[in-house]
């Protein structure tokens, strides 16, 4: 199932669900039928799966009947980011050719990471598709880009196994790593990725059922439709369940949290000469079956 959010005419956001170039209003939907439903996609994951379940035969009875008001055109709805994760947790160097290249580029230790490294960034910092990365040139010259394949929690998780890890992942999305690469602090990276708008997350949640293999992706960036990263989520050196059985050893996941899974090579910094975004980019974040997350970057002075 694929799960967005949505608006209309107006900014009212609205909690939908994708198919065949179609988006039906679950609200819509609910009303229509009198089934109890979450109007926002956060307490959707959050309500457990009874709900989710509820909300797909909403969408395979409106399929057949499509109630008037219910059902939009994909190209005619504006997509938000999916929901604001409580917590969104990075992921550095976890492919072994970023490794490489970040030890050349970013001073960071050449050999490979016994362990995640880890890192956070705000909720403050998420975007949509569509919505602008915000370029200020008074905190940073070094825009960067990082194409990350989002796992998306469902159950909460705390000192789970990697063999129970899969059983706590909702769905799937897309986020692109924004870092503002001189704004590291003495090694902290909070601030070099956490500004506004430096989590872009879209264009949808994949429900884990519709992934057969979440480690066998194809996923890829484009600036101004150049091609800057293109790998497979088989390169992760941390595989999605060590992720998650790590974080989840000492830190609690909740329903809704965001893990980012690392960025493959070919972000700006490893370029020669240096690539860095500026107002006026286009960035196209895509992973297979997912879609194509999609953002310009703007002046924000």
């Amino acid at each position: 199932m694929r799960l967005l959010t949505f608006t209309t005419g107006d900014s009212t956001l609205r909690l939908g669900a994708e198919s065949d170039g179609l988006v039906f209003d679950l609200a819509a939907l609910a009303d229509h039928a009198g089934v109890p439903l979450p109007y926002d996609l956060l307490s959707l994951i959050q309500a457990g799966p009874a709900v989710l379940e509820a909300a797909r035969r909403l969408v395979a009875e409106a399929a057949a009947s499509r109630p008037a008001g219910a059902v939009h055109r994909l190209d005619d709805v504006t997509l938000r980011a999916p929901h604001r994760p409580g917590k969104i947790i990075g992921v550095g160097l976890n492919y072994i050719e970023h490794v490489e290249e970040s030890s050349r580029s970013l001073d960071t230790d050449r050999d490979l990471p016994p362990r995640p490294v880890l890192f956070s960034k705000p909720a403050t910092a998420v975007t949509g598709p569509g919505q602008p990365i915000l370029h200020n040139a008074d905190l940073t010259t070094q825009l960067d880009w990082e194409c990350e394949l989002a796992v998306v929690i469902g159950r909460t998780a705390f000192r789970v196994t990697e063999e129970e890890a899969y059983e706590h992942i909702f769905g799937f999305g897309i986020v692109n790593d924004i870092s503002a690469r001189d704004q590291r602090r003495s090694g902290q990276w909070f601030f070099s990725k956490g500004q506004d708008s430096y989590a872009p997350f879209g264009p949808v949640v994949v429900t884990a059922d519709a992934i057969p293999d979440p480690m066998a992706l194809d996923l890829s960036l484009r600036v101004n439709g150049v091609t800057k990263q293109k790998s497979n989520t088989r390169h992760m050196l941390f595989p999605i369940a060590r992720l998650i059985a790590d974080i989840s050893s000492g830190v609690t996941l909740e329903p809704g949290d965001v893990i980012a899974t690392g960025s493959p090579s070919g972000v700006g910094a490893g370029m020669v000469p240096p690539e860095f975004l500026v107002p006026g980019d286009t960035v196209e974040a895509t992973v297979e079956l997912i879609g194509t997350l999609t953002n310009p970057v703007v002046d924000a002075r």
